[in-house]
């Protein structure tokens, strides 16, 4: 970004601080600041335009007030938010708590934003919706509101339709009573943070990992600790839950996100007698399991400690559609019952029609035809970006493992940082994530994220080809 393109003028009756805050705010409108993107310090900031370091705090205040950035200590500055639009009645904004503009941030929203019609994707999280069975799912709901239109629109127990819970808990082997249907693993993760966690408390998690979970935890005011997923080194990890006593670990153990990479048998059990021989409770964030290429991962978690540790996860939005908003949550009846009575504070119950028909899909084996034909249209992506971008982008530019399910790709840059590649990449037509999104401490600036499941392949060439543009770009 040329900051110093910023044009002040010391002689105009408008103080300079306010000067600078509507030119960042007019980037943000244009759209070359966007949500998520870290702005310079104010010292870097002053010297680049020549000011006065007061100046540049003074505006990142007035930006602050107005809700447009947040300031983290030890982090820097970060977007939070566009400007309002012109005309807006009423600044909402200022009337904000101070402990939801501390807490959120657009990271999760700007993965997930729909892009423009001649925009190509590979930054939001979702499989292959060509595949979803449209026309028997609209048998099922024709059905089922015309058979059983009671259980379909009434009432139902907040813990889940007890037909869907029996089906869920018959597929993971468990009993009725210790599975909860939640509207995703996101719901899942605020019901969890809810109950478990208390001001300060300690957090392990994974990482580079899922945003959703950071948001999570980190509005609920926890202290986040990062365990490296990728070197999975169990002596760090003892490390850390000697020193901090987390109260809880997250992980998301198959072909996780963003990386796509699997923790080994040994791996899994390693962190078992580790949570055992700590009284740490385990949370398995387990959305990608189903989506393996050939083989199949090692054995879950949950299934390997078998004593209750465990709060394992599962979601419909990575395996059939994210529009379904179903998944569900296996673990002990007490826990159970606890984070039923914490989502019925604010969700009574999710819709009955869409549970029917999961079940059913579930049931009569539609699911896991489904989950068989998007294997194969994943694993044809893959392969299709991987030559792509061997073809495309300059020898070594970027490095990444071969994906062996799941959604991601996950690429180490060599010489240029990934959001300055993302930026160009935009006006070139493609979207993605830069790495940064998944660290806490926002590090990985020369990490990206590729989604190659919802891109055809004739679209996933092409949008390779325009990040080799956009690459080229920046390399200048």
């Amino acid at each position: 970004m040329d900051w110093v393109g910023l044009e002040l003028d010391a002689k105009a009756a408008t103080p300079l601080y306010l000067q600078l805050c509507n030119g960042l705010s007019d980037l943000m409108v244009d759209g070359k600041l966007q949500p998520g993107d870290q702005l310079p310090s104010e010292r870097k900031l002053a010297e680049q335009l020549s000011v006065s370091r007061t100046t540049a705090v003074n505006a990142y205040h007035e930006l602050e007030a107005r809700g447009l950035v947040r300031s983290y200590i030890g982090r820097g500055t970060f977007v939070s938010s566009r400007p309002e639009r012109m005309g807006a009645h009423f600044a909402w904004r200022g009337k904000v708590t101070e402990a939801v503009q501390q807490s959120l941030d657009m990271s999760i929203r700007s993965l997930i934003e729909l892009d423009a019609a001649d925009t190509i994707s590979f930054g939001a999280g979702q499989p292959n919706l060509e595949s979803f069975p449209i026309e028997r799912y609209q048998a099922l709901s024709d059905h089922i509101l015309t058979n059983y239109p009671r259980a379909a629109l009434g009432f139902l127990p907040t813990e889940g339709h007890p037909h869907l819970r029996e089906v869920l808990a018959k597929r993971e082997g468990v009993r009725p009573e210790e599975i909860l249907v939640v509207t995703g693993t996101q719901q899942a993760l605020d019901l969890i943070s809810r109950c478990l966690l208390s001001q300060h408390d300690s957090v392990v998690l994974d990482w580079p990992g899922y945003v959703g979970a950071i948001q999570s935890f980190r509005f609920a005011g926890a202290h986040l600790c990062g365990w490296d997923f990728a070197n999975g080194d169990l002596d760090e990890l003892e490390d850390i839950f000697l020193k901090k006593r987390p109260k809880l670990l997250y992980i998301n153990p198959t072909f996780q996100n963003p990386t796509g990479a699997t923790l080994p048998l040994e791996a899994r059990q390693g962190i078992i007698q580790l949570a055992r021989s700590y009284r740490v409770p385990i949370v398995e964030d387990e959305a990608y399991r189903d989506m393996y290429f050939s083989e199949p991962p090692p054995p879950t978690l949950k299934d390997l400690e078998g004593t209750g540790l465990v709060i394992h996860l599962r979601t419909f939005s990575k395996t059939l559609a994210p529009g379904v908003r179903l998944g569900y949550v296996v673990a002990d009846e007490a826990i159970i019952d606890q984070l039923s009575l914490v989502k019925a504070q604010s969700d009574l119950f999710n819709p009955g029609l869409s549970q029917l028909c999961i079940a059913a899909l579930v049931d009569e084996g539609d699911y896991d035809k489904n989950l068989q034909c998007m294997r194969s249209s994943h694993l044809q992506r893959a392969r299709i970006m991987e030559k792509s971008l061997k073809e495309y982008l300059p020898t070594n530019s970027l490095h990444w493992q071969s994906p062996k399910g799941g959604l991601y790709l996950w690429g180490h840059l060599r010489d240029v940082e990934a959001q300055a590649l993302q930026q160009a990449a935009a006006r070139h037509g493609v979207s993605f994530a830069s790495g940064e999104k998944f660290f806490p401490d926002k590090s990985g600036k020369r990490s990206m994220r590729l989604v190659y499941s919802s891109t055809s392949q004739q679209r996933i060439v092409e949008g390779v080809k325009r990040i080799a543009a956009a690459y080229a770009e920046v390399q200048k």
